[in-house]
């Protein structure tokens, strides 16, 4: 199962996953972009089900364990994807933008995990892919509140695969550098600076990131090896050891940077 399945890292895993002989179980709110990524999925032989879902609808969530296992009567792979963003820092950004995209990020990987972990363990084999960010490391400057929900993804993940130690249920945390996908295009923001700095945002990611395909096969790889910790660029990798070697320094120059 994949949430987030529409578009970018999602699409990508679905086609991926697709080659890999998986019958998929794909999640979005986006109905008419779920069917594109399914007929991507089965032009490569996959036997696919759509479920239109928010992920932060508790409700609808717990009615989706039972379609997906009356469509496919197991699940031994669940992948918690989907993920919004919002530029803006705490003093510009409304309340309700911020629990926007808690419930997205973070309430959406916990009730996939929670919700679908019976199924999973009842499995011979399975596992749980929740995607971080390297904004999951390091704290950035106008992106507060996503960094807020990929700290806490983090920290899910590593509880959740200390919890199931010793099971057939693998946990891999994914903290992504810069994937060319919809979510900064699609971000919120909270001011006319914000705004303005979307778009140069949107310009750098268009020009230097990489295509979620390569993201996708990054994370079936971790999959099929079981590795807990997966960082996908250079720059995931890089801020990831900087902020091990200088946490509080990483923090005052990323500040001092912002302000010039």
């Amino acid at each position: 199962m994949v949430t987030g399945a529409g578009s970018g890292i999602g699409q990508a895993l679905a086609r991926v996953l697709a080659g890999r002989g998986c019958a998929l179980a794909l999640v979005d709110r986006n109905e008419s972009a779920l069917r594109e990524s399914a007929d991507l999925a089965r032009a490569r032989g996959a036997k696919v089900s759509i479920h239109a879902a928010d992920v932060a609808d508790r409700t609808r969530m717990e009615r989706l364990p039972a379609e997906v296992l009356a469509e496919h009567g197991h699940v031994h792979v669940l992948i918690n994807n989907a993920g919004v963003s919002v530029i803006g820092a705490l003093a510009d950004q409304s309340l309700d933008d911020f629990a926007w995209l808690m419930g997205i990020n973070f309430w959406g990987v916990v009730y996939g995990a929670k919700l679908f972990l019976p199924a999973l363990l009842a499995e011979d084999e399975g596992h749980i892919v929740n995607i971080s960010s390297m904004f999951g490391f390091v704290g950035i400057p106008g992106q507060i509140s996503y960094c807020s929900s990929k700290y806490a993804v983090r920290g899910f993940s590593e509880a959740l695969l200390s919890e199931l130690a010793g099971t057939r249920v693998g946990v891999s945390c994914v903290h992504p550098g810069g994937i060319n996908t919809n979510i900064v295009r699609e971000s919120r923001t909270s001011s006319e600076a914000d705004a303005e700095e979307k778009k140069r945002t949107v310009d750098l990611f268009a020009r230097f990131t990489r295509s979620p395909e390569k993201a996708a096969r990054v994370i079936v790889r971790a999959i099929e090896r079981n590795r807990p910790r997966v960082r996908i660029g250079w720059e995931s990798y890089v801020t990831d050891w900087l902020k091990r070697l200088a946490p509080v320094t990483v923090q005052r120059v990323v500040g001092l940077a912002r302000r010039q």
